[in-house]
């Protein structure tokens, strides 16, 4: 764990001094003048773009601007600016506007939550700039695209592995992340889809919360449902730090080997290293797309079409396949 600690605090300070340096090159003239590539032709113009992260406290955020980086850094005339909106809905609304003051030419967004993001979107994409939805949706489509992982699909399948796993019978926990965000409300939605409770009258939920996505506040609500419940069967997290929570607690309690344990996101330094060290069952893939968020900020610089929805797959990660990368989920 002092290990996971000291990767995350390193991450936070390296972004930290990216996001200063990027600050002052924005701030630098941006002409190019004479200059040219080594091959003798111009060099392309600098091009800034503004990241508003929800917040920091997740290590997933973390990792999406650290791939962000990694994947600009293939273009140097990609400068980015960061934002992180610690968790406060008020504060992207105004970082958003800081940013188009800031002078960027394009947004990349992944919003807290999507109905207080709508209208700064919609606002930015109204006036020309072109806007990269990112990982969690908002309302409507002022927008250019959006990008992220089929979050009711992936539901869809930790529910069916959790029917697989009990049988049909047993008795759950939810550990939901901010319902007001879109993945959250779809993982729930989609997991349940998968359980067919139906067809699987058997299984039970004995207790749900809404975690925020913090991994403390599913330790803290396990807790809870442990005090209240004295057999359990199988936890359902919506991320991995609310896996990670509930198995602490669990372990804490003397609990740990009655239930299995069901988590998302699968960043390979927590939930697949969490699988390897035998503390979650399951964990599935959540791509940060960065990736697939640079090249279409690529796109739309040089004016080239792009679609209005980019889904990215998921794997599954288990015991038995996490030392081949896990295996891809089927129709993801």
């Amino acid at each position: 764990m002092h290990t996971r600690r000291g990767w995350f605090a390193g991450v936070a300070l390296g972004l930290g001094l990216l996001a200063l340096s990027c600050e002052r090159k924005s701030a630098a003239p941006v002409g190019t003048g004479g200059a040219s590539t080594s091959t003798g032709g111009p060099a392309p113009k600098p091009f800034l773009i503004g990241v508003s992260q929800s917040n920091l406290g997740e290590p997933y955020r973390v990792q999406m601007n650290a791939d962000l980086a990694r994947e600009a850094k293939a273009h140097p005339e990609l400068s980015l600016v960061f934002k992180d909106a610690q968790n406060d809905s008020l504060r992207q609304r105004a970082q958003v506007e800081e940013l188009v003051s800031q002078g960027v030419q394009l947004l990349i967004i992944s919003p807290k939550e999507g109905a207080p993001l709508t209208a700064p979107v919609a606002a930015v994409y109204d006036q020309g700039m072109p806007v990269i939805v990112l990982d969690r949706r908002v309302e409507g489509d002022r927008f250019s695209v959006f990008i992220g992982p089929d979050n009711r699909r992936i539901g869809q399948a930790a529910g069916k592995w959790a029917v697989s796993a009990l049988a049909g019978k047993g008795k759950l926990v939810e550990l939901e992340g901010l319902m007001t965000s879109s993945p959250a409300r779809e993982r729930h939605d989609g997991f349940w889809e998968g359980v067919q409770r139906e067809q699987n009258p058997g299984i039970e939920v004995l207790f749900s919360a809404d975690t925020q996505w913090l991994e403390p506040n599913a330790r803290r609500e396990m807790e809870s449902a442990l005090a209240a419940h004295p057999h359990i069967d199988l936890v359902f997290a919506h991320n991995d730090p609310g896996a990670h929570g509930a198995y602490l607690a669990a372990k804490a309690a003397g609990r740990e080997q009655e239930m299995k344990f069901i988590g998302i996101d699968a960043l390979p330094q927590e939930g697949v290293q969490y699988v390897r060290d035998g503390w979650l069952d399951v964990t599935f893939a959540y791509s940060t797309c960065a990736k697939e968020a640079i090249d279409t900020a690529l796109a739309l610089r040089d004016q080239r079409p792009v679609p209005k929805e980019i889904i990215v797959g998921t794997r599954r990660f288990e015991a038995g396949n996490v030392a081949q990368g896990g295996v891809p989920i089927e129709g993801l």
